[in-house]
């Protein structure tokens, strides 16, 4: 359904008719205010218009007319903060039964990677009615991913990711940007999202509709976990010269320097990345660094596997 007067795009998800909500009623709110005032002010020109005859007299101040609006005023204010917070902690906290799909943002083009393996180039394709949690990351510079169509935008940063999540409500093929300037051909940095019922989604991903993967995230994080030799210190076989990883993430790791941390994914980037960053009690600072060895979509897959041990990192 198009959105009132047709002036915004299509409403396709379940946070779009929640902004269009608030958008329409800060509107509606501007212009009955801006009726008052200018409607007042034209009474007030004309009224008190100097005339012959009729001098200025000073009126004594109404201190209950400034309580009266004061008062209005700061209901409707606290109301609006009140309903939008509501709004925002909504969106900015996936369900936990949210399907995550890995995005990395590159000049000058999104790639997309779902939890099958499979992979898109400035394309994403979503079931319909399914809670979809987007994980991102840049290769290079700030991007900024943006459907209108579900009013959801998000910068994504190179050196940290950055969430998002939506339900798409209506099948269709609904626009996707960069919100961000990115370079000389930001202009060119879009695509399209699909959104399909949950059959046509199964039928895609087995199917040839898009470049195929023949591992999942997890199985090549695994892969790489053993090229990289990882396993040597971390394996349940190995030396143990680093901690173990079942049921690391989402945990509370204690550090040698005494603080504490929860093992989310910006933790396990940089524990992978900059190694010596942070310590964990009781482990030799042995393990390298692999900053420069590994690029965003391996270091997306090795976070992955490590996730699959248990736990499960915390947004």
């Amino acid at each position: 359904m198009k959105s009132i007067f047709s002036l915004l795009t299509d409403s396709a998800s379940t946070s779009a008719s929640q902004m269009d909500a608030i958008y329409l009623f800060l509107v509606l709110v501007s212009i009955f205010v801006c009726i008052v005032v200018f409607g007042m002010s034209a009474v007030f020109v004309i009224r008190y218009r100097r005339r012959p005859g009729h001098s200025a007299v000073q009126s004594p101040e109404d201190s209950k007319l400034e309580m009266i609006v004061g008062g209005l005023l700061l209901v409707l204010v606290m109301a609006l903060f009140g309903w939008g917070s509501r709004v925002y902690f909504h969106n900015s906290r996936p369900p936990a039964d949210a399907m995550e799909i890995m995005v990395t943002g590159k000049q000058w083009m999104w790639k997309v990677q779902h939890p099958s393996g499979k992979r898109e180039i400035n394309n994403l394709t979503v079931p319909m009615g399914q809670p979809v949690k987007l994980t991102m990351t840049s290769e290079d510079v700030i991007h900024s991913f943006f459907i209108p169509a579900f009013r959801i935008k998000q910068d994504v940063l190179p050196g940290r990711y950055t969430r998002m999540w939506f339900e798409a409500t209506k099948p269709g093929r609904y626009h996707l940007f960069c919100a961000e300037f990115c370079g000389t051909e930001h202009s060119l940095m879009g695509g399209w999202v699909d959104v399909v019922t949950p059959a046509e989604y199964e039928e895609w991903v087995k199917g040839d509709g898009a470049v195929a993967a023949n591992e999942t995230p997890v199985q090549t994080g695994e892969r790489l976990f053993t090229t990289l030799g990882c396993a040597t210190c971390h394996g349940a076989t190995g030396s143990r010269l680093g901690p173990d990883l079942n049921d690391l993430a989402g945990s509370t790791v204690k550090l040698s320097d005494g603080t504490e941390r929860v093992a989310d994914d910006d933790y396990l980037r940089e524990s992978i990345l900059d190694s010596q960053a942070s310590i964990v009690a009781g482990y030799p600072p042995v393990m390298p660094v692999f900053r420069g060895m590994i690029n965003e979509d391996q270091l997306m897959q090795l976070i992955a596997y490590i996730k699959s041990l248990g736990g499960g990192a915390s947004n």
